[in-house]
Parts: C-alpha cells; sequence; structure tokens
C-alpha cells in the first residue's frame, strides 16, 4: 500500500471517530433519559396500585406490564448506545491497525 492512500484512510477513520464521538454523547444522554422516564412511571404505577389495594403479590408485575411500552422505549435506547459504543472502539481498532501498517511501510 502507498503511505499516501494509508495516510487518506488514517484521516477518514479518525473522522468516523469524531463524528461517532458526538453520536455516543447523544446517545448517552437518550439512554440516560430513557432509563429515568421509565423508573419514575414504574414507581408511580407501583405507588398507584399499591393505593388502589391491590395485592402486593402481583403489583410488580401489574406495574411492569402497564409501564412496559417505557420499558421498551428504554431498551431501545440502550441498545442503540452500546452499538454505537462498540462501533467507535471497531473503528479504534481499525484507526490501530493503520496506524501499524504506515509504522511499517514508512521504515521500508
Amino acid at each position: 500500500m502507498e503511505l499516501q492512500k494509508i495516510s487518506e484512510m488514517i484521516l477518514k477513520t479518525s473522522t468516523r471517530i469524531d463524528n461517532a464521538t458526538v453520536t455516543i454523547y447523544k446517545l448517552a444522554k437518550e439512554r440516560s433519559e430513557t432509563e429515568y422516564e421509565y423508573r419514575k412511571a414504574l414507581g408511580q404505577e407501583i405507588a398507584r396500585l399499591k393505593a388502589e389495594g391491590t395485592p402486593v403479590s402481583i403489583i410488580g408485575d401489574i406495574a411492569r406490564g402497564n409501564t412496559a411500552e417505557l420499558k421498551l422505549k428504554r431498551d431501545m435506547a440502550d441498545s442503540m448506545y452500546t452499538s454505537a459504543r462498540d462501533s467507535m472502539k471497531a473503528l479504534q481498532s481499525e484507526l490501530s491497525g493503520l496506524q501499524s501498517i504506515y509504522k511499517v511501510q514508512s521504515e521500508v
């Protein structure tokens, strides 16, 4: 491989990592917000069911069922964050490999 081509690939990968960092920040914020909303709604639902006299043994199951949509949003936000984080790790590995190739090629 030519050094020029490797340099271009390094630059592109670095740019992709920079963009991924911004995306991951947004996804982490969304992940935290959806967790907060789910926990808040779950607590309120448990309190409501308790006040209505629902048997304690089934309150948790009913409350989780009634807040399932928020839990789905939370889980999706978590999956998106994890996926983006893993993608960035792959980009970092790619960058490291390209830098190694560049170093070897430049010494030749």
